[in-house]
């Protein structure tokens, strides 16, 4: 395998390490010591650096005033902004203005992908279903009724709700195909209820009461919306491997400095086999983001022939759902008290991880999932 990346995706790397070397962790008060959010909107002097970068608009065309670039690029840039905890709304509005680029009418990518590019118009997704467990487009029904689209239905845990510009609302037509509607934030009939994730940042339980959708906000492209929650998923497991490389450095400074019986306990055995064991699972992360990253770009796969897209996706949310809570497991153990005292970062980072953990959904339930694309799909 060939994991050499383009010199464009290298240059976005290099534009959002530069972005990213001034941004601290613990800018926000502690999740663990604020009951409700750890703040009411997302780091907007950011979010401009990000948009001043020509960083929030890596998967649009240049006609957008965008890069052109891919999700592999997309995902480049996730790694370094998790690696510092960055509170922007990065996957969220890429994922989703890549895909009115690529399945949105001409007048709706007019209208968003523009703003979106230069960062003054912020697009977030619903992508959690009604109890995060079942699959997000059963969660919103969709009936015609004229020229528009009529919206019943409950969200929960939507990233950014309360911020952004824009919403994309996957929902279920009756016919079994998704269909993704981009709606205002102040759509009449649009109501959001505050929540609050596990890393501290105000989530929205997201409730359509006859919202009503204009035809031409309404994606019904066959694919666009399974497309868009694969590039979600890939880019929250890039989000899971920049957090998870950073923590294990964290833990690899402090058991090196950390003495016990006169020697760092970063010589002890027992230590070094365990950092060894969290490096494997951050390399096993690693190779299974990029190729699902690759495939998604691709497009490659088709029936009775290799497995399509989503069996990578699976398997690359099965390494980081349990690959990021093992990683920070670990550093808490090595860490001692220490890990958990609230002047030292280490505890956000593990609020995140949980945080994305849980978006990621149980591993069992990707192998399982996994499982049946082999049994549709022989290798042999």
């Amino acid at each position: 395998m060939d994991f050499t990346f383009t010199e464009e995706q290298q240059a976005a790397v290099e534009a959002a390490k530069a972005v990213f070397a001034g941004v601290a962790p613990d800018g926000v008060p502690s999740p663990a010591l604020t009951p409700g959010a750890v703040a009411e909107d997302f780091d907007r002097p950011l979010w401009a650096t990000l948009a001043g970068s020509d960083l929030l608009g890596l998967g649009l065309a240049e006609e957008y005033g965008g890069a052109g670039l891919d999700t592999i690029a997309l995902c480049l840039v996730l790694r370094e902004a998790a690696r510092v905890l960055a509170r922007v709304p990065l996957l969220e509005h890429c994922a989703t203005a890549m895909a009115v680029q690529a399945h949105g009418g001409p007048g709706l990518a007019s209208a968003l992908l523009p703003g979106a590019a230069r960062g003054t118009l912020v697009l977030t997704v619903a992508a959690h279903g009604r109890t995060g467990h079942d699959p997000a487009e059963l969660a919103v029904t969709a009936r015609r009724e004229g020229s528009d689209w009529i919206l019943d239905g409950v969200q929960t845990a939507v990233p950014w709700a309360h911020t952004c510009d824009w919403i994309a609302v996957p929902a279920h037509a009756g016919d079994g195909e998704a269909v993704l509607a981009l709606l205002p934030r102040t759509t009449g009939g649009l109501t959001l209820a505050a929540q609050y994730s596990t890393s501290g940042e105000k989530l929205a339980e997201l409730t359509l009461d006859g919202v009503r959708a204009p035809a031409a906000h309404v994606i019904d492209a066959p694919g666009a919306w399974e497309r868009l929650h694969q590039v979600l998923a890939t880019g929250t497991c890039a989000l899971a491997l920049g957090l998870g490389e950073r923590v294990l450095a964290m833990t690899s400074g402090y058991t090196s400095k950390r003495e016990q019986f006169g020697f760092p306990v970063a010589t002890f055995q027992a230590v070094a086999v365990q950092a060894a064991d969290r490096y494997i699972d951050l390399r096993a992360m690693e190779v299974t983001l990029w190729q699902a990253a690759w495939r998604l770009d691709a497009a490659t796969g088709a029936a009775g022939g290799p497995l399509p897209a989503s069996g990578d996706v699976a398997v690359a949310k099965i390494w980081a759902s349990e690959g990021v809570r093992r990683v920070v497991q670990t550093a808490q153990h090595l860490h001692g008290g220490f890990g958990a005292d609230t002047d030292y970062p280490l505890h956000r980072y593990h609020a995140w991880a949980k945080q994305l953990e849980l978006q990621l959904g149980p591993a069992a339930a990707h192998e399982e999932a996994l499982g049946d694309l082999l049994a549709a799909h022989p290798l042999g």
